[in-house]
């Protein structure tokens, strides 16, 4: 065990003789500085406020007065741009040769569709020559190919015969039908030379038919030039008369005749009119019949239909072989246009490349046209703003190279395409202007979109409305005013009262008045001066802790330089 002996008197006074007489430790050289520059910024801003308040150079507090006029607010977007044609075309060739004529000149105005340039086409006459050959080579081809296909009565008369059914299978030459024409039956006879002299074709005769001695009108149909020895050494003439058949005549018959009471010398046979065989012109199967045996036929009427799959080769091959045809025909034809080269618009010629005797190869500019009806231009617009602009608003142009002088044009369509650079969307906008005088395409031109426009609406400044509780703007206007009487419960400068207003558009100066105001009020608002050489710093109102001026209304901001309108911009006061 350790003991500790008790402190004497003396030595606890000496003790604390010591601890009074210690010297504090000496402070950092960074505590030092920032202690100084505190204290001289307390004296700066002491002497600063006493200066602006005391001394002859204090800030000044005055008010601008302003009439309430009607006038014109526009609320705009501005760009620029460059001018271009309403359409341009540049004119070139698909063909080469020599121009045999270019009447016109740069400047000249033309016609669409008008002819611009001739150019020898001797070549592309003489292709079209051996393409129609072509052509007509194919569409006999494929029309004898597909007659094939069917078999038609080569005659009127009536189906004696149909010698195959559906199903069949025929060879080319082999025999379809027989059609017999019936209706008219002819007879031959011998009637004496001298007798057969005096007769003429058309002259009525007699038939009298053998058996029945049935008598029939016949007509002379044709009388033989040649003399012929009949039975007895008679010297006779043939005779051939057509009779109509009323039903019963067949080629069995046997009749006489007269003519003009002069008797036949013999008799004779009837024939048919006429009696044909129809045959297959290519092989095949009999696909459809299309008439039955003993039906009346006429001549070129479809008796059956043939098909297989050679006749169908053969039928398709033909197609293909005239519409090659065909389209080698058209393409030959447009060529042979090509050398006539017309105008695509109306318009002016902006140059002219080649003329009359030049040579010109295919794929070269002849000229370039431009129709300059109107112009148009393009605005890049911020996508901020895009949604503001619409089709059909008015565009007011100004051009340095026409000076004076303000165009007048109108948005015709917003892009929805929008290109983006550096982080930032802007979507172009077409303009067009009619009344050009003075404009030419690729002029450089400013234009102002006009998005909203009151014309004679009352307006004042920007700086003169402040926002106050709420959705209320604040104007402050002189006691006189008509409106006065419409005063809010705002303490106001002397002199002055406050009253609420409705606003609406505005510009980059003036703001339209909706309601609140009235034409004959005056208003007011602030504007700050200082004599020349004073110094400004604290003493401002509202700023370090400068008191305001009497009569701010409440929402009245204390950004430096004082008395700004809470929620202005620079120069205050535009609405919120």
């Amino acid at each position: 065990m350790t003991l500790v002996k008790p402190k004497s008197d003396d030595q606890v006074q000496g003790e604390q003789t010591k601890k009074r007489t210690h010297r504090l430790p000496r402070p950092k050289h960074g505590k030092r500085w920032s202690l100084l520059i505190v204290a001289l910024l307390l004296i700066l801003a002491f002497a600063g406020k006493f200066l602006l308040s005391k001394g002859p150079s204090a800030a000044a507090i005055t008010y601008t007065e302003e009439k309430v006029p009607p006038r014109t607010i526009t609320n705009s977007l501005t760009g620029s741009g460059t001018l271009q044609p309403a359409n341009s075309y540049t004119v070139t060739t698909l063909i080469e040769g020599e121009v045999l004529s270019a009447d016109f000149e740069e400047g000249d105005m033309v016609e669409q569709d008008s002819v611009l340039y001739e150019i020898d086409s001797e070549d592309a006459a003489a292709n079209i020559e051996k393409a129609q050959i072509s052509l007509s080579q194919a569409q006999r081809s494929y029309e004898s190919t597909a007659e094939n296909q069917i078999v038609k009565a080569n005659s009127s008369g009536t189906l004696y015969t149909l010698d195959v059914k559906e199903g069949d299978e025929v060879s080319q030459g082999q025999t379809i039908a027989t059609i017999r024409n019936d209706s008219t039956m002819t007879l031959t006879v011998p009637f004496p030379a001298e007798d057969a002299a005096t007769f003429h074709v058309g002259q009525t005769a007699q038939v009298t038919l053998d058996g029945s001695f049935e008598t029939l009108t016949g007509t002379v149909q044709s009388i033989s030039g040649g003399n012929a020895v009949g039975t007895g050494n008679t010297i006779t003439r043939d005779v051939t008369i057509a009779v109509q058949n009323p039903g019963g005549l067949s080629a069995v018959q046997v009749a006489t005749a007269s003519v003009n009471g002069l008797g036949s010398a013999g008799n004779g046979t009837f024939t048919y009119q006429s009696e044909s065989t129809v045959t297959a012109s290519a092989s095949g199967t009999v696909a459809a019949v299309h008439v039955s045996e003993g039906s009346a036929v006429s001549k070129g009427q479809v008796l059956i239909t043939l098909g297989g799959d050679d006749l169908e080769d053969q039928l398709q091959n033909a197609a293909d072989s005239l519409r090659n045809a065909e389209l080698s025909m058209e393409n030959t034809q447009k060529q042979l246009e090509n050398y006539t080269i017309t105008s695509p618009i109306s318009g002016t010629v902006i140059d002219k490349e080649y003329k009359a005797g030049d040579t010109v190869e295919s794929g070269k500019t002849l000229c370039t046209i431009y129709d300059l009806s109107y112009l148009e231009m393009t605005l890049n617009i911020d996508e901020l703003d895009i949604s503001t602009v619409e089709a059909g608003q008015t565009v007011q142009i100004t051009a340095e190279a026409v000076e004076g002088k303000t165009f007048t044009g109108v948005v015709t369509k917003v892009s929805v395409a929008g290109t983006t650079s550096g982080g930032i969307t802007s979507y172009p906008v077409t303009v067009r202007i009619d009344e050009t005088d003075g404009l030419l395409p690729g002029m450089n031109v400013d234009a102002e979109i006009v998005l909203e426009e009151a014309a004679d609406t009352l307006a004042i400044p920007s700086s003169a409305v402040t926002r106050g509780s709420g959705n209320t703007s604040l104007v402050l206007i002189t006691q006189d005013s008509p409106s006065a009487e419409s005063a809010v419960e705002q303490e106001s400068p002397e002199g002055y009262v406050y009253v609420q207003v409705e606003t609406g558009i505005s510009d980059n100066s003036y703001v339209q008045i909706l309601s609140g105001l009235q034409e004959g009020d005056t208003v007011a608002y602030v504007t700050r001066s200082t004599e020349s050489g004073s110094m400004m710093m604290g003493g401002m109102p509202g700023a370090m802790g400068g008191d305001m001026p009497a009569g701010m209304p409440s929402g009245m901001g204390s950004a430096p330089g004082g008395g700004m309108p809470s929620g202005g911009g620079p120069g205050g006061g535009f609405p919120g």
